[in-house]
């Protein structure tokens, strides 16, 4: 057999066993990890640490324990700077995270592999390019994402959106929207979309876009973080932000933004957070 023919069978053994682990041997490990019962210190983590759970109907809340369950099972928690990672935290991590997938799919997440988290803002070493002249700086960041599927977090920033609903940030879930973003091989504030879907995405984000910039540069106040002017990957990162956060402010603002993100994620945040929300256990 020539070395053509030896290395054609290769590699159609490695397609054929990539194509087992994807859609056999995955499903069946997912199928029997949710066989299991959905821990009860774990969901009384989810009541203290992510609001919005306490506020979904019963199906939406067992579907979210599904997705959370999947992601702590799947996903690689890492501690930096000496930070304990404790359940508490990796649930209210996968929590929020997931309720950016709640009615989308799971395999949503599937490239995300590994989340750092450090106990405060943390320090990096960031390049950055003036025309020819490239230079570093030091920069202070409470998160960021890679395409490379790790997210970074700093679980003082994260803690604080999420025991307050109403806080206009929320760090897990901005770079877990970037996550997203990159579902399409770039991070330029369109998740994948296509036809009608994506003209309409395309004329109303920008449109948007250009309002909160122009809203900056005349000194008015803006009807978002100013942070989300500073590119369109951005502007989709603190939309999310304030869509799951603050959706009445979103939905009065800019009730044409919101209908998108409404559409993309599949959940009306706005409609939710009327009802009343059930108690957090003891």
């Amino acid at each position: 057999m020539s070395s053509v023919s030896v290395f054609a069978v290769f590699a159609v053994v490695f397609i054929a066993l990539a194509v087992f682990y994807l859609f056999f041997y995955r499903a069946w490990r997912r199928d029997r990890e949710l066989k299991q019962p959905f821990p009860k210190i774990w969901k009384k983590h989810l009541q203290a640490t992510v609001p919005l759970y306490r506020r979904l109907p019963a199906q939406l809340q067992q579907t979210l324990e599904r997705q959370v369950q999947l992601f702590l099972s799947e996903k690689n928690f890492y501690g930096c700077d000496g930070f304990e990672m404790t359940d508490r935290v990796r649930v209210a991590i996968a929590g929020h995270a997931c309720l950016l997938i709640l009615k989308r799919s799971y395999s949503d997440f599937d490239d995300v592999r590994s989340i750092l988290v450090y106990p405060e803002v943390y320090r990096v070493q960031a390049s950055e390019r003036d025309g020819m002249v490239v230079g570093v700086s030091d920069q202070v960041r409470a998160g960021e994402a890679s395409t490379l599927g790790q997210v970074v977090l700093a679980w003082s920033e994260c803690e604080s959106g999420a025991i307050n609903p109403e806080s206009t940030h929320n760090v897990i879930l901005h770079e877990f929207a970037h996550q997203l973003d990159y579902l399409d091989g770039t991070a330029d504030g369109a998740p994948p979309l296509s036809g009608e879907h994506a003209k309409e995405w395309q004329q109303t984000m920008t449109i948007a876009y250009d309002d909160l910039r122009h809203s900056l540069r005349h000194h008015r106040k803006s009807w978002l973080d100013p942070y989300g002017a500073t590119k369109p990957a951005e502007f989709f990162a603190v939309l999310t932000e304030t869509f799951y956060q603050q959706p009445q402010h979103l939905k009065e603002q800019q009730p044409a933004v919101y209908h998108l993100l409404s559409d993309f994620y599949r959940i009306n945040p706005g409609e939710l957070t009327r009802g009343q929300p059930t108690k957090p256990a003891c």
